[in-house]
């Protein structure tokens, strides 16, 4: 599908948007929860079972929006999702979010979830768009002045100077209360059929 507000075209992913790819998704990160969640290219399945399914929104050959989604029978996930900031506020990723949506739908998919932080503006755009939240768990990133007491490493390593775990949603104060950086991941679901 194309659209015609200046110039902007929404369209499947294709090789050639991986540079852009990458550029829009730091940017469009980096002011959420997300913010160090940085990568040198874009995700890539090795089984043929596999199936990532990508959409862009371009301005000329810039990626300024993206939606990628990880399909598995008749369930799929939301693994990436993202705008440029500076074309924000524009519906871009409502229009991805509803290519994807139809093409999930003629395939046969029943549900779409996404797995997400405590990131306020995430959060009401899934809602907006008629997700709900049905599951939590904890995000818990040691370092930084944390205390680390307890870490093991092997003999040949340092001890620990940044790590990442995930945690049971019921030992949140205690995470809080040892750990600077903790956030609730919250997979919210869209039903399909």
């Amino acid at each position: 599908m194309t659209g015609s507000a200046a110039g902007l075209v929404i369209r499947r992913y294709a090789s050639t948007d991986e540079p852009s790819w990458l550029r829009c998704r730091a940017l469009g990160f980096l002011d959420s929860a997300y913010y160090d969640d940085v990568r040198r290219s874009r995700r890539q399945y090795a089984a043929p079972d596999d199936d990532l399914r990508g959409w862009v929104a371009c301005v000329g050959e810039e990626v300024v929006a993206l939606l990628d989604v990880e399909v598995d029978g008749l369930e799929a996930t939301i693994d990436t999702v993202a705008t440029h900031p500076d074309h924000r506020g524009r519906g871009l990723a409502t229009a991805l979010l509803a290519e994807a949506v139809a093409e999930l739908r003629a395939a046969g998919v029943a549900v779409l979830d996404a797995w997400t932080r405590d990131d306020p503006p995430a959060l009401e755009w899934y809602a907006a768009r008629g997700f709900v939240e049905e599951q939590h768990y904890l995000h818990v990133y040691a370092g930084d002045g944390d205390d680390l007491t307890g870490f093991g490493q092997p003999a040949q390593l340092s001890a620990p100077v940044r790590t990442f775990h995930h945690a049971r949603l019921e030992d949140e104060e205690w995470a809080r209360a040892r750990f600077a950086r903790v956030h609730v991941c919250r997979r919210c679901v869209l039903t399909l059929d």
